[in-house]
């Protein structure tokens, strides 16, 4: 089964709850969305192997550490995702970006897959799949499924907020995929939306209702 984190870094946690305020608006929600990004990407990134290089420093040359072996990509799930890419890029601006655009039929909450477009070396790449919510799974899974339908190999999964129903949705349907997120809530409520959660995070990111 896939492993599942959540990031209990004081700042992640300060930040969410911060956004979870309702009456935070879109500035304040987009621009403390991105931070929790760039911070859950600083703390996933731990792992990224290193590789000895040789630099001249003013005092003379030195073998240090640079970044080795594969390269990275963050793929936001439109439209939501959107709001966690300039976070990651923050810290990783040399990132290819990739997008999967998914939407929910409100009636039987099902995702439909209306848009992929992704780098053509993705098979070499570290895939981090970004979306605000971690709701049903189905729309992660259905994400996943098309980066592995195009070569992707790693693929990690970054969420500010997930349900215990996404989360065991994806690791059944994906062990092999990782899980990150900053906050595991209650559960799904009869619409399909976490609770407490912090509402629709695409709504509160772009201002639309």
């Amino acid at each position: 089964m896939s492993n599942f984190t959540v990031l209990n870094h004081p700042l992640i946690q300060h930040k969410l709850t911060m956004i979870r305020n309702k009456n935070v608006g879109t500035k304040d929600f987009r621009e403390v969305a991105n931070e929790i990004a760039e911070l859950m990407v600083y703390e996933i990134t731990r792992d990224l192997p290193l590789k000895d290089v040789e630099v001249e420093t003013p005092m003379g040359k030195s073998i240090q550490k640079t970044l080795a072996g594969k390269k990275l990509a963050v793929v936001p799930i439109l439209r939501a995702g959107l709001g966690m890419v300039d976070g990651v890029l923050r810290l990783i601006p040399a990132a290819k970006v990739g997008h999967v655009g998914m939407y929910r039929d409100e009636k039987t909450l099902k995702p439909h897959e209306y848009f992929v477009k992704m780098p053509s070396d993705i098979d070499k790449r570290i895939l981090f799949v970004v979306d605000p919510m971690l709701a049903t799974g189905g729309s992660a899974n259905m994400a996943i499924e098309a980066l592995k339908k195009r070569g992707a190999k790693s693929i990690r999964l970054v969420v500010l907020v997930a349900a215990p129903e996404g989360v065991k949705e994806v690791q059944e349907k994906n062990p092999d995929v990782d899980i990150y997120a900053a906050a595991l809530d209650e559960r799904l409520n009869d619409n399909g939306y976490i609770v407490p959660g912090l509402g629709d995070a695409g709504d509160r990111l772009f201002g639309t209702k």
